[in-house]
């Protein structure tokens, strides 16, 4: 018998600017829409943050996104973030996107490998001209609870690559900490339970909700430890498994304990807002949303009832 012949390595799929675009704004429209304990949603805001907000970011990223989708990392982040501050007196997404920025550069790579793969490229080709760029980008956002550090400080030109810079702070910031291991979270957590969460019958939202408990209860959120102290973090840690452990959005228990969560949140002072776990479940969708190969209708489509409640 005559053996086949072997079949050519798969591509990875060809995406455009204007798909990548769409990916990455539903991305951010579907997180914010998911009712997550603390963070801002529909019909929820926190002081000097509203959905509104956060909605007009979104289409923000989505415009430069499909504009400069093949531009550096650096690049990306600078102009999403100035494009951001043009609409929004505050930092809405920072974080999302710095996260997304390589996300995107690797989509547009055609290499037969996997999403990972591709970003792992793009991560250790990061140079110091895409430092520069994203160090100005964090201090036009001005992220709230940020220190100082001994070394690659934002408040100065950075002097080494912007994978070097993250390394650095990858110990007390989620985002930098996803730089330095290759996404772990979003890809070895987060990506697994959404899929595991949408084969269960959960809606997107819920399945939201669940990635953004689990990695709470797996990662102290440094945003509440940058504003509140590790002690703070570790607590919503505990607080977020003892949702889990009760069932999550699943049980009449588990639902009870996330309102209370959530409240619990929202009223203190000043409120705890757990951001850094959002910026990773943004990520996370937006993986999700590149290898279901979104259509150009789908950003349209999660704005548009979000508009109307505007």
């Amino acid at each position: 018998m005559t053996p086949r012949p072997a079949r050519p390595a798969a591509r990875a799929p060809r995406l455009t600017p204007a798909l990548v675009a769409a990916a990455a704004e539903t991305a951010c429209l579907l997180e914010v829409q998911a009712p997550k304990p603390g963070n801002v949603h529909r019909g929820a805001g926190l002081p000097g943050l509203t959905y509104r907000d956060f909605v007009l970011s979104a289409e923000a990223v989505g415009l430069v996104f499909r504009r400069r989708a093949r531009a550096r990392v650096g690049r990306l982040v600078l102009e999403a973030v100035r494009a951001t501050r043009r609409l929004v007196g505050t930092n809405t997404n920072l974080g999302i996107v710095l996260l997304l920025a390589p996300l995107a550069r690797a989509a547009m790579l055609s290499r037969p490998v996997s999403l990972r793969a591709r970003l792992r490229a793009v991560l250790r080709d990061l140079d110091r001209k895409d430092a520069r760029d994203a160090y100005a980008a964090i201090r036009l956002a001005r992220p709230g609870g940020l220190g100082r550090v001994p070394a690659q400080d934002v408040r100065r030109d950075p002097t080494d690559h912007l994978l070097d810079c993250m390394r650095l702070a990858a110990g007390h910031d989620a985002v930098a900490r996803e730089y330095a291991t290759a996404y772990d979270a979003t890809f070895r957590v987060a990506l697994p339970l959404l899929a595991r969460a949408r084969r269960a019958g959960a809606n997107v939202a819920e399945a939201i909700i669940a990635v953004h408990l689990h990695l709470m209860a797996t990662f102290p959120d440094t945003l509440v430890a940058r504003q509140h102290g590790m002690a703070a973090a570790r607590r919503l840690a505990r607080d977020a498994a003892a949702v889990i452990a009760a069932g999550g959005t699943r049980t009449t228990a588990g639902r009870r304990r996330l309102e209370r969560l959530d409240r619990r949140l929202r009223t203190a002072r000043p409120p705890l807002n757990p951001g850094a776990t959002a910026d990773i479940v943004t990520a996370a969708l937006f993986a999700w949303l590149l290898s279901h190969h979104p259509r150009r209708r789908t950003a349209a489509a999660a704005r548009a009832p979000a508009r109307r409640r505007l």
